[in-house]
């Protein structure tokens, strides 16, 4: 992760494939065809498991009533996923050298999220973060690990760098401690605190050396990830309509949330990937807002899932909450879901005001349709969709003008 435009590193070559360890130096931002490697595959589909618990563990709360809390609880071990799997994800972009001691490492971190995933339940229900603390520290100490392995294979400021890291990293491990034998009215304060502190250990580790990470590579991870949590997101709506078919043989009342949340889904796909956003993250300052604006789209986007589990349960009577309280576990992430990615992909793709409020505009209507009762989730898809395809119209209007102007002008000069 970078923090600043200072001192641009000019790192290494790529250490040859010889041996089962190699020194840790930095890859080359400009490598030709870097994508994803099957270990890093693996590691975001290992992920899959503590997002789906954490998303399970929110549906059960807002269905019996507590929203507040659960968001709350929700909003702190999402926070803990995302933070462990974006420090991966840039350390990887920069130092991934494939050897066995890097492979063995990063298992050790996928070990250390399932622990966490372990510890979801409790940590929701009875406020007991034991494990959850536990498979956090098993990540972060293996990335200290990395970072070590960095600081030992190169020198002067690259170095400094890696040590603040490692530093940083261990003392925050030592803050989060603080849920654990502080009283649980103080832990709010305490994950308020401890994640601002460790969203400053990029800023400090690299206020003076730049890590090398590449931009189209780490574009395709995040990109991946989203795909990735939009597909829990299906997965889970899918068992829910599933399960409340089987049991209620309510299909009338399910067809409007399916179809709704159908268009949902495949909307904010659309909505992510139609930009080719790299191409903006050669800026450091862009690159740092840009990755961590990505805990609002990926915990939004997960929350969508949860929120489709809740208006399913609504329909078929297993809770007792309203359908405005149903709808709105839909709308509110859908409607954050567009507006974080109009704010960090595609308004600066966007040409002219009116492309420039068709997501915003979107995310309101998606809000209001909280009022629409039953068919909120429905009627939530189909203006999801149309934003969709007014979007592409005012796009494929502007290449045709474009287009025009092109032609005419060279008719002139002709």
């Amino acid at each position: 992760m970078t923090s600043s435009a200072a001192s641009e590193p000019t790192p290494t070559p790529r250490t040859a494939r010889l041996g089962p360890l190699r020194r840790m130096t930095a890859r080359r931002r400009d490598e030709a065809h870097r994508v994803a490697s099957p270990l890093e595959l693996f590691f975001d589909l290992c992920f899959v498991v503590a997002i789906a618990q954490a998303g399970g563990e929110l549906v059960h709360a807002v269905a019996a009533g507590h929203a507040g809390e659960g968001i709350l609880n929700y909003a702190m071990i999402f926070f803990a996923i995302w933070w462990a799997w974006m420090n991966f994800t840039w350390f990887s972009s920069a130092y991934d050298n494939d050897d066995a001691l890097y492979r063995v490492v990063t298992l050790v971190q996928i070990a250390g999220v399932l622990v966490l995933a372990a510890g979801v339940s409790r940590a929701f229900e009875n406020h007991v973060y034991l494990a959850v603390w536990l498979g956090y520290a098993i990540m972060r100490f293996a990335l200290i690990a990395q970072w070590l392995r960095v600081a030992r294979g190169t020198k002067g400021p690259e170095r400094t760098m890696a040590l603040r890291y490692a530093g940083g990293v261990l003392l925050c491990q030592v803050g989060w401690l603080g849920l654990l034998v502080l009283p649980e009215p103080e832990r709010p304060w305490v994950f308020l605190v401890m994640a601002i502190a460790e969203m400053c250990v990029p800023v400090y580790a690299e206020k003076d050396y730049v890590t090398s990470w590449h931009p189209h590579h780490v574009s395709e991870r995040f990109g991946l990830f989203t795909i990735i949590v939009l597909g829990e997101a299906i997965a889970a709506s899918t068992m829910a309509v599933k399960s409340a078919v089987d049991e209620h043989d309510a299909l009338g009342e399910l067809l409007p949330i399916a179809a709704g949340g159908l268009l949902i889904v495949f909307s904010a796909w659309w909505i992510y990937f139609v930009v080719p956003i790299h191409g903006r993250l050669r800026s450091s300052a862009h690159a740092f807002l840009w990755g961590y604006g990505h805990y609002l789209i990926f915990a939004s986007a997960a929350a969508i899932g949860a929120g489709l589990e809740v208006a399913v349960e609504q329909a078929v009577g297993k809770t007792q909450i309203s359908a405005l309280a149903a709808s709105a576990a839909v709308t509110l992430p859908t409607a954050l879901y567009f507006l974080t990615v109009w704010l960090l992909h595609a308004r600066h793709f966007k040409m002219g005001i009116t492309e420039q409020l068709v997501l915003p505009t979107t995310a309101l209507l998606v809000i209001l349709c909280t009022f629409l009762s039953s068919w909120a989730v429905l009627a939530a898809g189909v203006v999801a969709a149309l934003s969709v395809a007014v979007g592409v119209a005012l796009t494929a209007r502007m290449v045709t003008t474009k287009g025009a102007g092109t032609a005419g002008r060279e008719t002139l000069e002709t």
